[in-house]
């Protein structure tokens, strides 16, 4: 009897086309076995004929998918699966919610089959034959679905996206050339990954002006194309909601140049072989960005330092990104319209990275997930005298402390940003205590409160210049003076409270790079500081940024500091909550902290540094 295998893929289009590689390696593996599909309703329809025996729509109806799947309307579905009674059943999934575990499990359960395949996260108990689960963006996608059908003897190497295409008459021969098809949406997922219409907009009518070009709208309803339509003057043809998912691959194999963001219909372009310009901002263009195996691509980011925040390591993380969505603002039209030069010509762009930055070469502990460096104020000193000598790129700096730690574990963000920042000096003596306990010495506590006077003794003596943003209004510049009061020839090129609002952003950032600053302390409290700095840094012309929360308080002398013995002693926390007792919400976080530690299995001393998803971008604000 034939084997009999069942493949599971209940994501998106741009999922099930990325899955499409490792279903034609299986198939090609093993011809004569029993091969079927278990995917999500609206996104089989992109599925070529031949590469399964038999495929089974799982219907969301609007619910997520672990409630659907439960649902009684899907009670048909699960009893088809079980009569037929597979051998072998592979998850192209990472196993990230608790919700979808019960789910992958009544999957496995209804299948029958003694050898479940996926990736193993410590998760995923059901499973019989694994690959380790590295996190998103370690490898794309599609290369894990691949890796994964290895198992069953299959070629991993990597190879084309297929998908179903259907003619549909766009009348190509009416329109002027190069043709761009333009897509303003993301699908209903996440709409924080969509870039304005407006920049759109005006992309479209450099792409008219410069090139002649004619655009092409596609997209669903509800993918923002008639909104983009209002603003295109001729020649254009508006497709939004006029095509089936097989003939919106057609209209895009005969164009010259796809442009859109993250999405399952960016998925599409890249899989019938069209140049493809994909616009990144809070996903992970290590794990998504277009699979263009015989056709060019590129992916435009911004680069700052928050992003990506969603799906990175092995959580979901944020996403719907954040408020500011900086990221994806700091993408101008004029960087896109380079790029489409370069694959409208027939040449990929030149790739640039990131955050040139690079990381201070002490040993550094992953504390709950926060790296904690091993630096000293002489070495931190000695960093920042580096960065400034070298005038590369503007650093982010981050202190350190339990509350911090506790913070990011609620906040994928703040969490992100940390595992990036250039250096984390440890400000707190909880610290010290959880690094003890993990068998790693810090050299010495090293607080922003501290740090602050002393980098500005150093900036007095060799001549690196200052910039002091937030706090309440008018403290910055009571700090100023009392910094330059105590350390002659300091030069403070600025200070302003601002805000950390986005709609502040462009003129903050704007004045302080007309400071000519080296160094900037930012005092808007953690951890809305620290991501205003990652959200900025990019655009920051400065060599090292730092949020410094109350520490302009300190040096202003509007909020006084604990006595030197209580600082000595550790108990600074203690003197605050005295003060303020309003901040015993806060101090809870402490006792947390404790416990935390205590109980993770999975801190390690060492010198592990965590990993970064490979970041490249054509375009920087």
């Amino acid at each position: 009897m034939d084997e009999r295998i069942l493949l599971v893929q209940l994501a998106d289009i741009g999922d099930l086309v990325l899955t499409t590689p490792a279903i034609a390696a299986l198939r090609e593996a093993r011809p004569t076995a029993v091969i079927d599909l278990l995917a999500a309703a609206q996104a089989l329809p992109i599925l070529p004929d031949g590469l399964v025996n038999e495929t089974f729509e799982f219907d969301r109806a609007g619910k997520s998918a672990s409630c659907a799947m439960f649902a009684p309307d899907n009670l048909p579905l699960l009893l088809r699966i079980v009569r037929k009674h597979y051998d072998t059943l592979v998850f192209f999934h990472h196993f990230t919610l608790p919700a979808g575990l019960w789910k992958f499990r009544l999957i496995a359960r209804a299948s029958g089959a003694s050898r479940i395949i996926g990736l193993q996260n410590g998760k995923a108990g059901f499973l019989t034959d694994s690959l380790p689960d590295e996190g998103f963006g370690a490898r794309h996608q599609a290369q894990y679905w691949l890796d994964l059908v290895g198992l069953l003897g299959a070629c991993s190497q990597p190879r084309p996206a297929q998908v179903r295409r259907q003619a549909h008459p766009m009348l190509r021969d009416s329109l002027n050339s190069p043709i761009v098809a333009m897509h303003a949406g993301s699908g209903g997922y996440s709409p924080a990954r969509r870039w304005d219409v407006e920049q759109f907009a005006e992309l479209a009518r450099l792409l008219q002006e410069k090139c002649k070009a004619s655009i092409v709208i596609v997209g669903q309803k509800d993918d923002s194309g008639q909104e983009l339509a209002k603003s295109l003057a001729a020649p254009y043809v508006n497709l939004t909601g006029q095509t089936t998912l097989p003939q919106l691959a057609d209209v895009i194999a005969n164009v010259d140049l796809f442009v859109g963001a993250d999405s399952g219909v960016m998925h599409l372009a890249a899989a019938v072989g069209t140049p493809v310009l994909s616009i990144f901002g809070p996903s992970n263009a290590s794990a998504w960005q277009p699979w263009a195996i015989d056709g060019l691509s590129a992916v435009l980011r911004s680069g700052v330092a928050c992003s990506p925040c969603s799906y990175v390591g092995r959580s979901i993380g944020a996403r719907e990104g954040c408020a500011a969505r900086t990221c994806m603002k700091l993408l101008r039209p004029t960087h896109a319209f380079g790029a489409a030069l370069e694959l409208l010509a027939g040449r990929e762009p030149a790739r640039t990275s990131t955050l040139t930055a690079e990381r201070s070469a002490n040993r550094r502990l992953n504390l709950l997930g926060v790296p904690v460096d091993a630096v000293s104020y002489t070495g931190w000193l000695a960093l920042i005298a580096s960065w400034v000598e070298a005038g590369s790129g503007a650093r982010q700096v981050c202190t350190v402390n339990p509350e911090f730690i506790m913070i990011a574990q609620g906040d994928p963000i703040f969490l992100g940003i940390l595992q990036r920042a250039a250096l984390c000096v440890p400000d707190g003596v909880g610290l010290l205590w959880a690094c003890r306990r993990r068998g790693f010495a810090l050299p010495e506590r090293v607080t922003g409160s501290d740090g602050l006077p002393r980098i500005a003794q150093a900036a007095a003596q060799l001549g690196w210049r200052i910039f002091l943003l937030g706090a309440a209004p008018g403290v910055a510049e009571q700090a100023a003076a009392a910094l330059e009061k105590n350390y002659p020839g300091l030069q403070i090129v600025g200070a302003y409270a601002g805000s950390p609002a986005a709609a502040e952003e462009d003129m903050i950032v704007a004045r302080v790079n007309a400071s000519r600053a080296d160094i900037l302390f930012v005092a808007y409290g953690a951890p809305r500081q620290d991501k205003w700095i990652a959200r900025n840094l990019p655009r920051l012309q400065v060599s090292m940024a730092m949020g410094v929360g109350g520490s302009l308080d300190f040096v202003a002398g509007s909020v006084p500091r604990a006595p030197r013995w209580m600082q000595e002693r550790g108990l600074e926390w203690l003197y605050r909550l005295l003060r303020q007792p309003w901040r015993l919400r806060r101090m809870l976080r402490l006792p947390r902290f404790v416990f935390a530690v205590w109980r993770a299995a999975d801190v390690h001393s060492g010198t592990d540094n965590p990993r970064r998803a490979s970041e490249h971008v054509e375009g920087s604000g």
